[in-house]
């Protein structure tokens, strides 16, 4: 045993120089100190990023938002996913602790054979016989334990890398939630727009049929051409058609809000979406640096780059001797032919266990988990720069619907002062009905631009609070907290 132990020992630097792969790849997480987005689109710094639903002031979306998160499938799917890796934690930090069992054995034979009894004298001058019939019975209890001795470090390397899995499911949990959240904030922005779409159809449908049932008019007193009737028919089922198409589209926007709240089953006069939109809320100041804390996606890519080279330094170690303690206990009792014996026992032995034949299998395993901890850091340094990408956009964007929505006001106030002219002078009996219907066309359209762009500010804003990293708290939690 001494001679192996010197042996391994004078090994052990030649394995490590063959554990020592190529360095892990370093990711690019460089950002730039600010955002090109118009300053414009930013500067509420006092808006909860954490909870930025609030913002809106709106009781049913803060409702909704709080029933997803309580009760929606993937809300539920993730709290389980999260508990799992607890459990897988538990389970790789285990693995190092002492390895046991007790093993229990009771036999009981009954012997038969031919022959006589034997007679054998004491030196006290008795007699005792021993019949070849009889029966035996033997009891026994082993305990036998196994202990790596942690000489190289493993569990230490064992516990970071399990700490990295958890932490990396610990923002997986998180980045499902904040997404979630954004997708029913944006789900019912748009049943909403879609409402409103709905009731701008609707009357747009009234003015060509009011415009309709003029052109006949004209036509059967002769004032007017047959063509007129036809293009006011065919203008007239266009916009039935397309009131048709949007409240088919409300009624799915609808049933997809429902099954994200977790109530897919529900009816839809249980989810109302009334045909109004606001002004979206400004988002907060921000820097791009600020997105390696805030975003869970990045913080859960960090996590994997650390898992993958925790598991790098484990192959590494693999290549190391294994030293193993091997105490025992036992107890066993054994009645033969009527005599009781009992006795106990213990042993302790060192194991010791050098790879030797499988260091090619090794080697390959600590080359493929190098490739998987450089493929780890590039998704890292993606992710950085996709966070980036998102939330300058989302601001680019953000900002570009707000001056939309500037113009658009001012004309629609034209269009409504147009619009009022005509029935003005309408009523004064200086214009006829088309021209009145047809100021009022013009103002249904320019009406519908506007909540049109008013509704696509509100979900630009959800992917701007999103992008930034809002609607959760960066702070650990105490499952992070004691997996440390």
């Amino acid at each position: 045993m001494n001679r192996g132990l010197v042996l391994t020992f004078a090994l052990a630097p030649w394995l490590a120089s063959c554990a020592l792969g190529p360095p892990v790849r370093a990711p690019d997480t460089r950002l730039p100190q600010a955002y090109e987005a118009p300053s414009a689109a930013a500067g509420a710094a006092d808006v909860d990023l954490e909870r930025w639903w609030t913002a809106y002031n709106d009781p049913q979306l803060e409702s909704l938002v709080a029933q997803a998160l309580a009760n929606a499938p993937d809300a539920l799917s993730a709290g389980e996913r999260l508990r799992e890796a607890l459990a897988v934690r538990a389970q790789a930090l285990a693995a190092y602790n002492p390895q046991g069992s007790i093993q229990s054995t009771d036999t009981y034979t009954d012997t038969y054979a031919i022959g006589k009894a034997a007679t054998f004298a004491l030196g006290n001058g008795e007699t005792i016989s021993l019949s070849p019939n009889g029966s035996t019975y033997s009891a026994g209890v082993n305990f036998d334990v196994s202990w790596e001795v942690d000489v190289f470090g493993r569990r230490a390397a064992a516990r970071r890398k399990a700490n990295a899995d958890l932490a990396a499911a610990r923002f997986d949990y998180e980045a499902t939630r904040t997404s979630l959240a954004a997708n029913v904030a944006d789900q019912l922005f748009q049943a909403r727009g879609l409402a409103i779409q709905l009731d701008d159809a609707r009357e747009t449908a009234r003015i060509e049929r009011d415009l309709l049932d003029v052109a006949r008019k004209k036509a059967d007193h002769g004032l007017g051409p047959a063509t007129d009737v036809a293009q006011a028919e065919a203008e007239t089922a266009q916009s039935e058609a397309q009131a048709a198409d949007l409240e088919g589209q409300l009624h799915a926007a609808r049933r997809t809000l429902l099954v994200l709240l977790g109530r897919g089953v529900d009816p839809l006069e249980s989810l109302p979406t009334p045909a109004s939109a606001g002004a979206p809320p400004a988002v907060p100041s921000s820097v791009p640096a600020a997105l390696m804390a805030r975003r869970p996606d990045v913080r859960e890519a960090a996590a994997k780059l650390k898992s993958a080279t925790g598991q790098l330094k484990l192959d590494e170690l693999a290549l190391f001797p294994k030293f193993t303690l091997q105490p025992g206990v036992g107890l066993s009792s054994n009645n033969q032919f009527g005599f009781p014996i009992t006795s106990d026992f213990w042993s302790i032995g060192l194991g010791l266990a050098q790879p030797v034949l499988d260091l090619p299998r090794l080697k390959a395993e600590i080359r493929a988990q190098g490739a998987r901890a450089d493929q780890a850091a590039i998704a890292y340094q993606k992710a950085v720069q996709t966070a980036y990408g998102e939330s300058e956009n989302a601001l680019v964007q953000l900002a570009a619907d707000e001056a939309r929505i500037r113009l658009l006001t001012t004309g629609e106030a034209q269009a409504r002062i147009a619009y009022d002219a005509a029935r003005r002078a309408y009523g004064a009996g200086i214009d006829d009905l088309t021209t009145v219907l047809s100021a009022e066309r013009t103002w249904r359209s320019a009406r519908s631009g506007l909540t049109g762009a008013q509704v696509q500010a509100l979900r630009r804003s959800v992917q701007a609070f999103k992008a930034l990293g809002g609607g959760w708290s960066p702070g650990a939690p105490a499952v992070e907290r004691a997996a440390r």
